[in-house]
């Protein structure tokens, strides 16, 4: 009987994979633009990155480079990306801020949304769109219904 632990100890259940061409660029950009901890890097033989991890937060990203024999496309190959990848962070204004300068696209400043978060959108360089939020103040799932009830779908009135 194995004693491998079936998920790996600092590992959560549910981990990005991210893939985009410049997967090492990407990292890079992580770093200064959400704070990422850079924890590995697996070059592929053609140079590009075949496995990428980093941590942000007390979360896990991985990342690797375009590799259309395998089907793996990024945002940019396929024009765009139906997933956004949530980021709570201390102080959404300024991460937003940090994101902006590091070369991210502003979609959304940050904003009093009516369920409770102050929340932003950003487009970083690779194609994958992110969005960062701050908790600001505690609100009752009737009173985020009320609201949505009420055609509220964005910042607070």
């Amino acid at each position: 009987m194995s004693t491998v632990q079936a998920i790996p100890q600092d590992m959560s259940t549910l981990t990005p994979h991210l893939i985009c061409r410049g997967a090492a660029e990407a990292m890079d950009f992580y770093v200064k633009a959400f704070g990422a901890v850079d924890l590995a890097r697996l070059p592929g033989p053609d140079g590009g990155l075949m496995h990428g991890m980093m941590r942000i937060g007390d979360s896990h990203v991985f990342l690797m480079d375009e590799a259309p024999e395998w089907g793996a496309l990024g945002p940019q190959s396929l024009k765009g990306t139906p997933v956004v990848l949530h980021l709570y962070v201390a102080d959404v204004d300024a991460a937003f801020a940090r994101a902006v300068a590091a070369g991210a696209q502003a979609v959304m400043p940050p904003t009093d949304m009516f369920w409770g978060d102050r929340y932003s959108q950003v487009d970083d360089p690779f194609g994958h769109r992110w969005s960062l939020a701050t908790h600001v103040r505690d609100v009752s799932p009737e009173e985020i219904a009320a609201a949505a009830a009420r055609g509220c779908g964005g910042p607070e009135a």
